[in-house]
């Protein structure tokens, strides 16, 4: 039995499509049960991360767990009562961040490796860099104006195809051989943010603007949806990555066998999205 949490989401719900057409029996934790509908063989079960009493039940019977990390959740309380249920193994999203820096987003993302391995639980870390899915933000000035509205035109990412999040994780889910690993993942090339907009025009077959905001108007933004100091933090890693070049991880290929989804290929499955 394989218990995943965050089983809603892109990724989640992603993994769990993964898992049941690998034929595993899967649990997918959710705070609406009513409200999902899920790939045949996958149970819904009512938890929330965030009250670690609520998600004891869902642990029962479950082999590997995977924790999708949310803020301020009690990881080293859920871990404990996973380990009370005898789950054996753990595959904890974290961030390719990591290990660039002492800033907020790494500080978060630490805390939660070193609480697992502290668990005592066998473990597999990871490690995606940006969403291609975050510039799903796009989608409603592109459908009104063919713009898009950003920051940093210049910083340099590989992001990476919540898809390939979600196989990545579904393998380490299914095979014990990736225990003890540490995958990072990006996508398969370094894109600027115009360079991106360019890729998204071309899908589209239609050519986009970029109207270039200052970095206050785009934290403007964030805080209507980020606490201010995580606002903060996304406005820096795009600062530093100005002017550099992205470097290309390899954990999709070495956790799958396969070659990440380009931006091209993502954006073509997100067309609609964009109008």
């Amino acid at each position: 039995m394989i218990l995943v949490t965050g089983a809603t989401g892109r990724i989640g719900g992603r993994v769990v499509h993964e898992l049941t057409a690998a034929g595993a029996a899967v649990r997918a934790l959710t705070r609406r049960p009513d409200d999902v509908q899920l790939p045949g063989g996958a149970v819904a079960m009512s938890g929330d991360l965030r009250v670690a009493a609520s998600v004891e039940p869902a642990f029962e019977g479950v082999d590997v767990a995977h924790l999708f990390p949310v803020p301020g959740w009690p990881v080293a309380d859920l871990l404990a009562l996973a380990r009370k249920a005898g789950v054996r193994r753990i595959v904890l999203l974290s961030s390719a961040s990591l290990p660039g820096g002492p800033g907020l987003i790494e500080r978060q993302h630490r805390a939660n490796e070193d609480a697992v391995r502290a668990s005592g639980m066998p473990w597999t870390f990871v490690r995606p860099t940006a969403f291609m899915a975050n510039d799903l933000s796009w989608a409603p000035a592109i459908r009104a104006e063919d713009t898009v509205y950003d920051a940093f035109p210049d910083a340099s990412l590989a992001p990476v195809d919540e898809h390939d999040i979600a196989a990545v994780v579904a393998a380490a889910l299914l095979d014990d051989d990736h225990a003890g690993h540490t995958y990072e993942l990006s996508g398969p090339e370094p894109l600027t943010t115009v360079e991106r907009v360019a890729i998204l025009g071309e899908v589209l077959g239609r050519p986009l603007r970029f109207a270039e905001l200052s970095p206050q108007e785009v934290r403007t933004s964030l805080v209507a949806s980020h606490p201010p100091a995580v606002a903060d933090a996304m406005i820096g890693v795009l600062a530093a990555a100005t002017g550099t070049t992205a470097p290309i991880l390899p954990g999709v290929h070495q956790a799958t066998g396969g070659p990440p989804n380009t931006y091209a290929e993502w954006a073509s499955r997100h067309a609609d999205h964009f109008g």
